[in-house]
């Protein structure tokens, strides 16, 4: 699994229109899987969102975990973090899995977030979405479970 973390202020997913889901500050999660990813892929990396230390305490120093400060998460399943760019000008996504097994650890990583603690709103699977964030920092984050 791939996951681009945003620190933000607040972060929206609009859909045909409708707010799908949001949260205030915290991290707004942009999602990827690969196909040999599992349901203990998902809890790990899950575990791992909710213990980083990148917020600010008193000193202004990132110390503290989005559970820390009552944070909550946006998360958005996003397949083109496994875009292959490595010839012509066209991305190829051969490395993210198939639909069905996407949409089964998506789920299972908001789980397993909620299951944390965290209060999660969603994007939808698939679907066209507009994205709206204040992103705070910036601090942007990339972590990939094949890396470790």
């Amino acid at each position: 699994m791939r996951a681009v973390l945003q620190r933000v202020t607040r972060a929206s997913c609009t859909v045909e229109g409708r707010v799908t889901g949001s949260t205030g500050p915290g991290f707004l999660i942009l999602l990827g899987v690969a196909p040999e990813d599992t349901p203990d892929t998902a809890r790990a990396l899950a575990a791992r969102v909710v213990k980083l230390r990148v917020f600010s305490d008193g000193a202004g120093k990132m110390n503290l975990s989005v559970l820390d400060i009552g944070g909550g998460v946006l998360s958005v399943s996003q397949f083109t973090l496994y875009a292959d760019m490595r010839r012509g000008n066209r991305p190829g996504f051969s490395g993210a899995a198939a639909p069905e097994h996407a949409r089964a650890l998506y789920a299972g990583f908001n789980a397993a977030l909620r299951e944390h603690g965290l209060p999660v709103g969603e994007g939808v699977f698939g679907a066209h979405m507009q994205l709206d964030l204040t992103n705070d920092g910036p601090v942007t984050l990339l972590l990939d479970t094949a890396e470790g």
